[in-house]
């Protein structure tokens, strides 16, 4: 029979399936399902998401039934003494039998009204039949769950079995180690399942040899893994976590420690030992197709789904221990942390150096550096011993340049909201160690070596001063869209703050240009949770003045210079408030008329010269004089702080604070005069939306540290009636941690020359201000005792954390597959929103009009070297019908 008749007779018979009712388990018929096929695309192509569907709302029992048949296959194909025989018990029945699974098990978890049909069937106590010494291409070896009806003599012949998904489970767990085909030969004397690691790294020293075939083979079965783990997408983030998936819980929590370590070791080397720098000709990664890249892909994603897995609460209210999490926790030999930091590093690194190479797109960018930072953090959490080997041997540098690369250079793209979120809580783990902190006081010399979105022009300071800097633009330039992490950012400052040390002029300008946004009346008055982020502002500044006091002279005159916005900020009442929102609003209006009038002016008029307004960013030796109390300006900032109105000249050459209408949250803006959309940032106190179920059961992380605050969506309140009143400001306003910083003005202003306070202010002044600080003593400050920023888990933040990789997971197979076999494909995933974008421009890979028919020609004459060959470069991606790509939002 040829290709072309195969494929015909194969959707013929999957007509058949949807159409002819309750087809016996016996039937001949059903061998067509691992015979017939040829590859997997066959399969993923053929059998139509229509087709499953179908089958599944109009014959639900021949659905089941070819479960229970192509399961029963696959299981005796494991245990059939010749596997894999290409004549006795073929390798390609196995792999169609994986093939058919991963196609239609996501159609049956994304069925809401299928949950109590698919617990009985999948989890439910099974029968199995007697053994047989005769392997027939037709036997079912499995009969569906046990019926507590049924009569004995129904039930003679069986015998009590696994549940269908443990049996499948244990099969392909197996398999991953099978000789011959996915191992090399095992010697004659010797079992056909041989739990050895794939690769040498961490606990295996000795290479054993592999072939194509046996990656492509391990490819194959780990995606299948993938999908009854991925049972997880067709739930809501606030369930997930709270009642756990079937598959997964039984994968981290079997006991077999030889299992559990094999598969864990190969999942792990084979994902760090890969090298994507390997091909060294330039654009090669268009002509092939990377199926190390593919197996590597999929090693690290199952990993993931392993580790990180909080394992539900049992019957007895105790959580089971994740054994996979367990010993990468227990991790402790030097040369194996400096492996995964190699192999940490050079993954997460690449897009770096894809993106900065001379040749455009001659280097293939990895889409699964984010999911290796994933693991970082992981590791991070886990395993102190890890940590400690990061913070002590100075590799934190490295990783938290490189997290803060993935933080400012998707900042702006909504569908990496996740992905920012998630460098912010690596960088608050990483803060939490003491070592760390201290170790940021080094000074920066790469800088001018990192990619130009992430580098600080004219940057002479430390490591402090560039992260810092960086969590400034973060706040400064998102324009609201990561608000949920604002607290977290602070708390990365207030951690490293005791042990800051020579803190940059242009660094404490930033910080102080936070607190001014933040302790303006239009910021504070917009919701009830504001102000706590303010709080946080002045514990990190009262922790570096009262822990590093003399060390930090660029910070203390730049709070000296700003000293009566403290002192305003301790007289704050509604009403002043108010009246200060008022005078601002007023300002505004006056100043955009003024600017019209002389745009008016310079549109009619022929002189050239140049205009007073500065478009320039203010820096330390020149920032124009700041009369609001309120507004955002540098350290310089002006004490003369009365009611005189600023030039119209002044005020364009900062970004201000902006007020907003009752319907949304204050913002605060950059200091750079470009910088026009103004930054939503609000509290994080709020009630998260969406309930846990009644009576669901807790869950556990198990050697994991606590971290940061929990990942709580935000609301804003004005919409929703919020109104400030003087009892909710006497309600936290007296608790302001001020008495630090109005006590070290009180002493200290009096000693410091400050531009307001000399005759001839300039940087002679700034110098002699500078030492005079140094050299005072401040005796009436206490030193409070260091606080440490922790994050705790809560049902919630581990729904978003799971949504997230979930949605890596599905980017990552619409890139390896370019949309044409993928897993999840039009599916209804509830874990996360899947949204369309619009389809990729016309390119020499994907030509569009009048060349269509050029391009398809040369495709399909040298076709074997599949020019659209997977990878996935950044701007990789399956298509639907309507020619939109899906891309996942808000995880």
């Amino acid at each position: 029979m040829g290709a072309s008749d195969s494929k015909l007779v194969f959707k013929q018979g999957i007509f058949r399936l949807q159409e002819q009712k309750a087809i016996a388990a016996d039937d001949q018929y059903w061998t067509g399902f691992w015979e017939l096929p040829e590859s997997a695309e066959d399969i993923f192509t053929l059998f139509s998401p229509t087709d499953i569907r179908r089958t599944r709302d109009n014959a639900l029992e021949n659905l089941e039934t070819l479960i229970l048949v192509i399961t029963s296959r696959l299981c005796i194909l494991r245990n059939h003494p010749s596997f894999p025989d290409p004549e006795i018990a073929p390798e390609k029945d196995a792999l169609n039998c994986i093939r058919v699974l991963t196609r239609i098990l996501p159609y049956i978890y994304e069925q809401d009204s299928l949950a109590a049909w698919e617990e009985k069937f999948f989890w439910g106590a099974g029968r199995k039949r007697n053994r047989k010494n005769k392997f027939s291409k037709s036997e079912v070896l499995f009969d569906g769950s046990a019926s507590e009806d049924a009569p004995p003599e129904e039930e003679a012949g069986f015998e009590e079995a696994k549940p269908l998904a443990e049996e499948l489970l244990d099969t392909l767990v197996d398999l991953l180690f099978f000789s011959e085909f996915t191992l090399p030969r095992a010697p004659p004397d010797k079992p056909k399942v041989n739990y050895s690691i794939w690769q040498t790294g961490v606990g295996c020293h000795t290479p054993i040899s592999s072939t194509k075939e046996y990656e492509n083979n391990r490819t194959e079965v780990l995606r299948l893994l993938l999908v009854m783990c991925g049972r997880a997408m067709y739930m809501t983030p606030n369930i997930l976590p709270v009642t756990g998936i079937r598959a997964i819980t039984y994968l981290t929590t079997c006991s077999d420690k030889q299992i559990v370590l094999s598969t864990l070791c190969s999942l792990l080397n084979t994902t760090l030992k890969y090298n994507p720098a390997s091909w060294k000709v330039p654009y090669d990664h268009i002509v092939f197709k990377d199926n190390k890249q593919t197996l590597a892909t999929y090693c690290l994603q199952l990993l993931l789904v392993l580790v990180l897995y909080p394992v539900p609460e049992g019957p007895n209210g105790v959580a089971p221990k994740n054994f996979f999490r367990h010993f990468l926790g227990r991790l402790h030999r030097p040369q194996d942390f400096q492996f995964l930091v190699d192999g940490m590093t050079r993954i997460i690194n690449q897009p770096l150096q894809a993106s900065s190479s001379y040749l455009p797109g001659s280097k293939q960018s990895i889409a699964w550096a984010p999911e290796m930072l994933m693991l970082f953090w992981e590791a991070l959490q886990c395993n102190k011993r890890f940590r400690s080997f990061i913070i002590d041997t100075e590799r934190a540098h490295d990783f938290a340049i490189l997290v803060l690369f993935y933080a400012l250079d998707q900042k702006s793209d909504p569908s990496k909201q996740g992905l920012v979120r998630m460098c912010a809580f690596i960088l608050q783990t990483m803060s939490v160690e003491p070592n760390f902190g201290k170790s940021l006081n080094q000074r920066f010399e790469g800088q001018e070596t990192l990619p130009m979105s992430i580098r600080i022009q004219n940057f002479h300071g430390t490591y402090t001063d560039y992260l810092i800097t960086s969590i400034y633009t973060l706040l400064t330039t998102s324009k609201g869209k990561h608000e949920a992490i604002y607290p977290a950012l602070l708390a990365i400052i207030n951690n490293i703050a005791p042990y800051v040390e020579n803190l940059g002029r242009a660094t404490s300008s930033k910080i102080m240009n936070l607190f001014a946004s933040m302790s303006s009346p239009t910021f504070l008055l917009a919701n009830d949770t504001n102000h706590t982020l303010l709080q946080s502002l002045l514990e990190a500044m009262n922790a570096i003045v009262e822990h590093q006091f003399s060390k930090n002279p660029n910070l203390i005159y730049a709070i000296l210079r700003s000293k009566k916005r403290f002192q305003a900020l301790r007289e704050f009442t509604l009403e002043g408030g108010q009246e200060e929102i008022e005078r601002l609003n007023q300002q505004r209006k006056e100043q955009a008329e003024a600017a019209s009038i002389r745009g008016a002016h310079r549109t009619n008029s022929m002189d050239s010269t140049r205009s007073p307004v500065s478009s320039r960013a203010p820096n330390l030796s020149d920032v124009p004089e700041e009369h609001s109390a309120f507004a955002i300006g540098d350290d310089d900032d002006s004490d003369n702080e009365g009611n005189t109105p600023t030039s119209p000249q002044m005020r364009s050459s900062r970004a201000e604070f902006r007020s907003v209408n009752s319907s949304r949250a204050a913002s605060v803006s950059s200091s750079t005069a470009d910088e026009s959309v103004p930054l939503q940032l609000r509290g994080m106190s709020e009630k998260a939306r969406g309930k846990m179920p009644v009576g669901a059961p807790s869950f556990s992380r198990t050697n994991s540290i606590s971290s940061l605050h929990s990942l709580t969506p935000t609301i804003t309140n004005n919409g929703g009636g919020f109104q400030p009143s003087s009892e909710w400001i006497e309600s936290w306003q007296p608790e302001l941690p001020l008495h630090t910083i109005l006590t070290l003005i009180t002493e200290l202003a009096p000693q410091v020359p400050t531009p307001e306070t000399s005759a001839s202010p300039g940087s002679e002044n700034v110098a002699s201000a500078l030492a005079s600080i140094r050299r005072a003593q401040v005796n009436s400050i206490e030193t409070s005792a260091i606080r440490v920023h922790l994050f705790e888990w809560s049902p919630l933040s581990l729904g978003w954390y799971e949504s997230l990789l979930w949605g890596f997971i599905f980017t990552s197979e619409m890139l390896v597959t370019k949309g044409t076999a993928g897993v999840w494909n039009g599916t209804a995933v509830k874990l996360f929103r899947v949204q369309e974008m619009a389809a990729a421009t016309p390119s020499l890979l994907a030509p569009r009009g009048a060349v269509d028919a050029v391009g398809s020609t040369i495709v399909n004459r040298i076709g074997s070297l599949n020019l659209r060959g997977a990878g996935g470069g950044s701007n990789a991606g399956g298509r639907n019908a309507s020619g939109t790509q899906p891309s996942v939002r808000d995880v």
